[in-house]
């Protein structure tokens, strides 16, 4: 069991780190215009309306996403160390880090229940 989660935690915290490149469905503006990613968001004319509106939300989505890869690390030092209840609240501030996201990231909220589903089946 543990060395399931270990695998899923380096992933996650992989994948959170590049929430800003990978992206997902994103719109901005009046027209709900679909910015995906910061390379899109990087790439539109300057004078779009929307442009600073979609930098800040993928600026503010690596910044989160580097918050959560680092909560994530603890929680694997944790996991590796048989730390139980350290790695359950460091994958708990994991998914409430990415609660901003909800839907969106798909990273943490999902290993986060997975884990304490595990949990308390063997308790």
């Amino acid at each position: 069991m543990i060395d399931d989660f270990i695998r899923k935690v380096e992933e996650a915290i992989d994948a959170s780190e590049q929430w800003p490149s990978s992206g997902w469905p994103a719109v901005f503006g009046y027209r709900s215009v679909e910015v995906p990613n910061m390379k899109a968001a990087e790439e539109l004319p300057r004078n779009a309306v929307y442009r600073e509106e979609a930098l800040n939300y993928w600026r503010q989505a690596g910044l989160l996403g580097r918050d959560a890869a680092q909560a994530g690390r603890k929680a694997l030092d944790a996991l590796r160390e048989g730390r139980l209840d350290d790695a359950d609240s460091a994958l708990y501030l994991c998914q409430y880090i990415e609660k901003p996201f909800e839907g969106h990231a798909g990273t943490w909220i999902p290993l986060y229940e997975s884990f304490r589903s595990v949990r308390n089946m063997n308790n």
